[in-house]
């Protein structure tokens, strides 16, 4: 059975993409609201401003999150609503990590 590389491709990028613990916590907050604003990702992060807006940036530029205007807020989703089964997954590994 051959692998797939696109598919292999695809998944290093998204592990790649997500792989900080900021980014798989603004995941998390996503996955329970629907849209959060950069204020209220840092009250449920615990993260500083600046380097919260730097891993929205980055996660919107690759393409996994989305925003929209709202007054003066703007309000950030999640594009791909199935990054939710990848964080159950690794929830579920039980590596020994030492």
């Amino acid at each position: 059975m051959a692998l797939n590389q696109q598919k292999l491709e695809k998944a290093a990028f998204i592990f790649k993409t997500i792989a900080h613990p900021t980014r798989l916590a603004i995941i998390e907050c996503l996955q329970k609201t629907d849209q959060l604003s950069v204020n209220e990702l840092v009250k449920l992060t615990g993260c500083e401003q600046s380097l919260l807006s730097h891993h929205l940036s980055n996660l919107k530029l690759k393409g996994l999150l989305t925003s929209v205007k709202s007054g003066t807020n703007m309000l950030y989703s999640l594009k791909e609503k199935n990054l939710m089964h990848v964080l159950k997954c690794i929830d579920k590994c039980d590596c020994r990590m030492s």
